[in-house]
């Protein structure tokens, strides 16, 4: 085990900041995730896309805590997909007029591939969808390297950084 200083950094995004959409590749679709498969695919999603970045919070998860974070009102679980293959996820968490990206990412076979930007359009457009005036995420030191520079880019502002240690695994 190795202690690490980690800077997260808390973010939003409103109508006035953003900077459009990205479209989605032709190949690419998007699919709503329903219960009673929604919490087997976010635990899956889960480990698959924060495996190289120390998401390690959800691993001892149970299945019905993982059905209680996913088949909540307001919780959404969407998959990107090429074919059968997933690709990516996000989840977005809807309290009123505040919609909340909790969770967003690329499989590791398709980081680096111009995905992130249109899905995270996507994951966007979805929010404002809903009725959202304000998207907010955070993201840290230990997320993929372009994370904050796509979030960024997209025309979220930082709201405020946090440092915190955390123990990884040696």
């Amino acid at each position: 085990m190795r202690p690490v200083e980690v800077v997260v950094t808390h973010l939003e995004l409103s109508a006035e900041t953003w900077r459009g959409a990205r479209a989605l590749p032709k190949d690419l679709e998007l699919r709503h995730e329903y219960p009673p498969n929604a919490a087997e695919i976010a635990s899956a999603m889960y480990r698959i896309v924060g495996g190289n970045w120390h998401w390690t919070d959800r691993l001892p998860w149970t299945g019905d805590q993982w059905r209680d974070a996913t088949d909540s009102e307001g919780v959404e679980l969407w998959t990107a997909r090429i074919g059968a293959a997933i690709v990516g996820y996000f989840q977005l968490h809807v309290a009123g007029d505040a919609v909340e990206l909790k969770y967003f990412g690329l499989t590791p076979e398709f980081t680096g591939r111009g995905i992130g930007g249109p899905l995270l359009s996507a994951a966007v457009q979805r929010a404002w969808s809903v009725g959202a005036r304000q998207v907010t995420l955070n993201t840290c030191t230990l997320d993929h390297p372009a994370a904050l520079h796509n979030y960024l880019a997209a025309g979220f502002r930082v709201v405020r950084t946090e440092t915190e240690r955390r123990v990884l695994p040696a």
